[in-house]
Formats: structure tokens, sequence, C-alpha cells
């Protein structure tokens, strides 16, 4: 999509409109590396809201069209092309995804936006994956960071998860990285909970969870409710990655020791006064501040094999049908979407 120093980058327009925009390839400056995206997968919610003209992650906020070049994507890997003049942390070559972190501040204008074929980025707000690798299972390498945060706040807290038994509240992109996250720190059992059937169904059959629940169902609405005393009880850890206040209280319920929360909150959440005792014991952790070191976990979980981030990607599209790829979102027929951009990348 680059032909003498030009690129189409994609810009939403209007409620369900967009168009791509030619645009000079930026130059880097100061620490800015250029770099060339060899793919990028889809935020469902965030993409989902702005094609509909919502605001996100914000609610009470206004969205303004055009939307801002390139926005707003920003799930992505891509190799770099070019280093700035005072760059010293990368080389000419290297694979870089967004670790999802705060870098340095950036003097200069950096951008487009991740749907674009190419971005200038400060180096600092990077982080080096594995070249060559397949490209799906790097993708979604800032989502896993934020994923990562949960769980590096509970090791902070000293908490034991090597061993203990796990609950998933949610089992989409985020409960496949929390499950395998989980998994790579040794946990004893990992259990998902989702009420939708095909959602279980994938998890279970891909090996990320051990067993399934629905909490709507027959099991899950007899799933004995939490006694900190029980040496035996079903889930001993949970994390939230669905986000309803139902499903977050469904979790407190249910586990004896702790529940730590991802990101994505869908409103204000209100708790349900319970019999005395119920949730006393219970930690119930908010989501902590992600930083550069959650990006360093999940990549590394990358190469080492312990985490595959190719499991969220179920479908490969050229960026010329991203409405396509919205509507296959909205109607939950994908987990997220790829878009590709040079044909010599796949």
């Amino acid at each position: 999509m680059a032909q003498e120093g030009k690129m189409q980058v994609l810009q939403i327009t209007g409620v369900r409109q967009f168009r791509f925009l030619e645009m000079p390839i930026p130059k880097p400056q100061g620490r800015q590396v250029l770099v060339r995206r060899l793919g990028i997968v889809t935020c469902n919610a965030f993409d989902v809201h702005i094609y509909n003209g919502k605001p996100y992650p914000d609610e009470t906020s206004t969205v303004t069209f055009p939307y801002p070049p390139g926005g707003p994507g920003h799930e992505w890997v891509a190799v770099i092309e070019e280093l700035g003049p005072e760059a010293r942390d990368y080389q000419v070559g290297d694979w870089v995804c967004t670790p999802g972190g705060r870098g340095e501040q950036d003097p200069y204008p950096s951008g487009p936006g991740g749907y674009a074929p190419y971005s200038v980025i400060h180096e600092t707000h990077l982080v080096r994956v594995p070249a060559g690798m397949d490209v799906k299972k790097l993708v979604p390498v800032e989502m896993a960071s934020c994923v990562a945060a949960n769980i590096l706040d509970l090791k902070a807290m000293n908490v034991t998860i090597k061993g203990k038994r796990a609950g998933v509240m949610g089992l989409g992109p985020a409960g496949l990285i929390a499950a395998q996250m989980l998994r790579a720190e040794g946990v004893a059992e990992i259990i998902g909970l989702d009420i939708v059937e095909k959602r279980r169904a994938y998890a279970l059959s891909t090996g990320q969870v051990d067993r399934t629940i629905d909490p709507a169902g027959e099991e899950g609405k007899s799933l004995p409710v939490r006694n900190r005393e029980d040496p035996n009880a079903p889930i001993e850890i949970g994390i939230d990655c669905a986000g309803f206040p139902t499903a977050i209280q469904y979790l407190m319920d249910h586990t004896r020791d702790i529940v730590t929360l991802f990101a994505v909150q869908h409103g204000p959440v209100q708790f349900m006064i319970r019999p005395p005792g119920v949730h006393q014991g219970l930690k119930l952790i908010g989501y902590p501040y992600r930083n550069y070191e959650c990006g360093e976990y999940a990549a590394k979980l990358v190469a080492d094999g312990q985490l595959d981030l190719s499991l969220l990607v179920s479908h490969v599209m050229r960026l010329e049908e991203y409405d396509r790829a919205i509507e296959l979102i909205e109607r939950h027929e994908a987990l997220k979407i790829m878009f590709i951009f040079d044909e010599r990348d796949w």
C-alpha cells in the first residue's frame, strides 16, 4: 500500500463510513522509529463503538468525524524500517509490538494510527518480539500486555498462583489470554465460565481451560456459594474478563480467596447484599496500572511458547474489508480479525 513515499490510510469518516486517505510516509525524528506493519488486529469493542459513532472507552465523551487517520487501530506487529537520529534501542529489521505501557514524552508528532501500513513512534513505546514468527502469534501482544497487568499485580502482592484452582469469567480474547497466563504460572486447574456455549466449547477444545461452566445453566446455579473455610472450593483465584456486573457478582459469590478485575467494565457495578459471611475475607482487586513490564512479560511468554495468541485470530482479511470485519464482530462470528497490508507479509 506504499508507492513513491505515499501510503493509503484507513479513516472513519462518519457513522459506518470509511475511506482510504493518501498520506506521505512519515520520517522519524529524535528517538522515533519508522515501522512497517505486518499485521493488525481489531480491538473489538473500540472498533465497533467508533464505527457506530459511540465514544469509547469513556462513553460520556463524543466522537468527532472524520476520526483521526489510522484510528482506532492499536494492536499490531511491525518491522522497523528506519531509525530516527537519536534512536538507540533498536536496529533496522527488528520486529516490535506496542506493549501498552507509557514511554517517554515524545516532542515530535507521531502517527498515523494503526490502520496504516507505516507510522512513526517513539522507541520507548515499543517492545521487541521474535522476528520471523507467525504474525498471528504476535499481533495481539498489546492486549496480552493489558491482561498481564492482572497477573503481575497478583504476583506483586505475593499471591500464590501455582497449584491453585483458578476461574476465568468471560472466554473472549482477554479470557483466553488470562487462561494461558495462569497456566504458565502453574495453576492446578482452570475453570472457564461463559454464558455462550460456542465460546466455552472453543476454550475447551483448544485446551485453554480444563472444564467449563455456564453460570446461567444448571451447573452454574448449583455451584456452591463461597465458604472461606472450604479447602476444596472449586475456585480459589478468579479473573473477570467479562466486565458485566452480573458476571463480577457471580465470580465473587463463588471464589474463595481473591477476584481481580480486567480493564474493561460495562457500566457501574452495584453489588447485591448476600447473607452475612458470604464475602467475608474475599479480596476484590481493581484493574492495576499497566506498564512496560507488562509488555515484556507478554512478549516473553510468546517467545517461550507459553502464550499462543493465534488462538485469538479467527479471520485474516485485507483492510479494504473493514466494514465486513465489523459486521462479523457484531454478529459474534469472529474473535479477533487480523488485517494485512502487503501480500509479501503473509
